[in-house]
This record gives C-alpha cells, sequence and structure tokens, in this order.
C-alpha cells in the first residue's frame, strides 16, 4: 500500500506531468521527423544526420549557469523560466508545420533546430526543478515515473501523429502537435511550489565554475562520466534508425505508429515502472548491471527481424522486448545520475550529465546510416549490441566509488 500510495502522490504526478513537458518535442525533430522526410524521398544519408540537430541537448550545460543564476519575475526561480521555453517550443513547432522538406528542407531543419534548442534549455530547469522537490528517498520511483512521463508525450508525437500522417498531410500533424503543448504549459502553472530554500549562487563566476570545481574534485568523476557516455550508446544508436529500418522492410507507417510507437512505448512504460518499483527493493548497482545487460541483449532483435515474416505479431514481439528492457534501464540510469548532483548546483551539474547522456543519441548515431548502408541492416543492430560492452564494464570501476555526502 506505502507503494500505491507514492505513486498515486501529487508529487508523483508532477514527475509524471514534468516529464510530458521534456518529451513532447523530441519526437518531432527526431523520429516523425524522419518519417516524414522517408515519405518525402530524402536520402538515407541525410535522414540519419537528423540527429545531429539534437546537438542543443549536449551543450546544454554551457548555458545552465545562466539558468541557474538569474530568475523570471514571475512563478519562481524554475517555473517561470519553464513556462517561457514552453511557449516558445510551441511557436516553434507551428513554424515548422509551415514548411516542407522536398520544397525547403533548410526551413525544415532550422525550424527543428529551433524546437531542439528551447527543449533542452526547458531541460535544464526541468531536471533542476524535479530534483529539488524530490525525497531522496522516493528518487528512483521519481525518476521512473519522470522517464513515463516523457514516454507518453512520445506517445502523442510519435504514434499518434504517425497515425494521422497517414490521413493528413505532415503540415497538418505538427499544427496539432503545436497545440499538445498547452497542458505542458498549463499544468506548469499548477505544480507543486519550488525550495525557495536552496542557495542561488551570487555571481556568474560561481555559477559556473562552483558546481565544476565541485565535481570534478570527487575521486573517479571521469570514470563516472565515461560509464554515462557508454551505458545506453548502443541502445541510441539502433533506436535512430529503427523508424527507416522498419520503414524499408515493408511496413506501412500505421504499423510503424501502432506498433512500433503506441506498442513499443506503452513496453517502455511498463518496464520504466517496474524497474522503478525494483528500485525500491533492490539497490541501484544490481539494477544497473542486470537491466543493462537486457538492454544490449534486446537489441539482437532487430536484427533476426528481416528473416522474420512481415507481421504486425513479429514487429510486436521485438519491439516490446527492446522497449521494456529500455525503458528499465532508463529508469535506473536517470536515478543514478540524479543521485550525482549536488542541490547547491543542481541545474548545471545535472545539465551537464544528460548533455553527456546526449552525446550517443546526437553524435555518436549521427552516422548510422551510412553504416546501415555499408554493413546492411543485421550487422548494424550485431553492432549495436557489442559496442554497448565497454559501458556494462565500467560498472566494475564506478561501484568501488563513494557518491559524495553533498550529493544527497
Amino acid at each position: 500500500m506505502d507503494i500505491v500510495k507514492k505513486i498515486f502522490s501529487f508529487r508523483m504526478l508532477t514527475m509524471l506531468m514534468m516529464g510530458y513537458c521534456s518529451g513532447l518535442p523530441l519526437l518531432l525533430t527526431g523520429g516523425t521527423l524522419q518519417a516524414w522526410m522517408t515519405d518525402e524521398k530524402i536520402d538515407l544519408t541525410a535522414i540519419g544526420m537528423v540527429s545531429l540537430i539534437g546537438m542543443p541537448y549536449v551543450l546544454k550545460f554551457l548555458w545552465a549557469p545562466f539558468l541557474d543564476r538569474y530568475q523570471i519575475p514571475f512563478l519562481g526561480r524554475r517555473k517561470g523560466w519553464m513556462i517561457i521555453f514552453q511557449v516558445l517550443i510551441l511557436v516553434s513547432i507551428f513554424g515548422l508545420s509551415l514548411s516542407n522538406p522536398t520544397t525547403n528542407l533548410m526551413a525544415v531543419l532550422g525550424w527543428a533546430f529551433c524546437i531542439a534548442l528551447f527543449s533542452a534549455s526547458q531541460d535544464v530547469v526541468v531536471d533542476a526543478y524535479r530534483r529539488e522537490i524530490m525525497p531522496d528517498e522516493e528518487l528512483g520511483l521519481g525518476s521512473s515515473l519522470y522517464v513515463n512521463g516523457y514516454r507518453l508525450a512520445m506517445i502523442v508525437s510519435g504514434s499518434l501523429a504517425l497515425n494521422m500522417a497517414d490521413n493528413m498531410p505532415f503540415t497538418n500533424v505538427y499544427k496539432i502537435m503545436a497545440l499538445c503543448m498547452i497542458p505542458a504549459i498549463f499544468f506548469t502553472l499548477i505544480a507543486p511550489k519550488e525550495n525557495h530554500h536552496i542557495k542561488i549562487p551570487s555571481n556568474m563566476k560561481e555559477a559556473v565554475f562552483g558546481p565544476l570545481q565541485e565535481f570534478f574534485t570527487r575521486k573517479g568523476a571521469f570514470i563516472v562520466l565515461l560509464f554515462i557516455l557508454l551505458y545506453k550508446v548502443g541502445d541510441s544508436m539502433a533506436a535512430n534508425m529503427t523508424t527507416p529500418f522498419i520503414l524499408q522492410l515493408g511496413y506501412t507507417k500505421s504499423d510503424l505508429g501502432n506498433v512500433a510507437k503506441l506498442f513499443g512505448l506503452v513496453s517502455t512504460i511498463i518496464g520504466g515502472l517496474i524497474g522503478g518499483v525494483m528500485m525500491l527493493r533492490y539497490n541501484m548497482k544490481w539494477s544497473l548491471i542486470f537491466f543493462g545487460i537486457l538492454q544490449a541483449v534486446s537489441t539482437i532483435g532487430f536484427a533476426i527481424l528481416p528473416s522474420m515474416p512481415i507481421t504486425l505479431s513479429s514487429l510486436a514481439i521485438v519491439v516490446a522486448f527492446e522497449n521494456l528492457a529500455s525503458g528499465m534501464g532508463t529508469a535506473a540510469y536517470a536515478a543514478y545520475m540524479a543521485s550525482l548532483t549536488n542541490k547547491q548546483f543542481t541545474a548545471t551539474q545535472y545539465a551537464l550529465l544528460t548533455a553527456l547522456m546526449g552525446v550517443p543519441r546526437v553524435i555518436l548515431s549521427s552516422p548510422t546510416g551510412k553504416m546501415a548502408e555499408v554493413m546492411g541492416w543485421e550487422m548494424f543492430f550485431v553492432f549495436c549490441t557489442v559496442v554497448a560492452i565497454p559501458g556494462l564494464l565500467l560498472l566494475i570501476p564506478v561501484f568501488k566509488l563513494e557518491r559524495p555526502k553533498a550529493a544527497a
């Protein structure tokens, strides 16, 4: 009963909705945009390079100190910035809806970059906000619900968007997606008040160098960063190309929306919830190990899929296993990163860690289109499984390190 009360508390609902706020824009500059470009017969190499639009997610730590130091004169230090970025995201999605990849690819990429920039900036303040209002003992469950909210939003911008695209132009789909940001803005207004007792940096020098100095003077700081970089590298590389892969196998956009996106994301949500509950029972070390192994092994399913009949059941089996494992791994991964932050420097430290988390998805995934062309789909997904091994091996030195007391 205690677990049920925690899951259905208003604080956990806040975690779920903060995930929705952050998750809605992602696929609109990723898988859904790739599906639009594939539908318009854009070159496969160019589709793979779309991942570079997500560079703001990698570089967001550069302007995180500014957001930590200054606040908007309404709603509070975090919520004020959240409202501004959410409105800018809405405007940028609408701007993207007025463009077309065939007639003006650069305009599409420009608006997509704006969405990514404002979304990454929103993530900085959302991550700080949710970390600051979460009790430490609920961190694992709260992180899993945040991830689940993220995934629920991806059902809207992924499955729902792709299903609508079978019946209307993608330009109209993106207009509807812009309207889907309105619930995020409303909930931000009614979300719990912030903690006003946390010390704010007195100047930009303290905002920039304080969190970096505190983090990098820890023993094994660079090992921790390398682990964060590599833990989901194989999963991210595979995920970047699953949309064109499934479409090129002969599945329709509706198949992609109903199974690969909707059914797959439901599996991820279930996996995230299972992961969060398991972390209440088992320690983070064993969760990261077990979930990480499942995450790597599940990618092999995509290598097997071309040899299976082109049926919805074949696609569902492969997608369900991969997304269930990915959801469990992401829940543990997010909770671990949150546990590393010192609350005095939450925004900048979390931005640094999550930006590094974005490197595999943005930079290392950018050549995956060319890799798939050269290696073939089967060998490409086998490679994505093998490349996950170094991240798992780094768990050995990582868990010999103690997280600093100040981080709690």
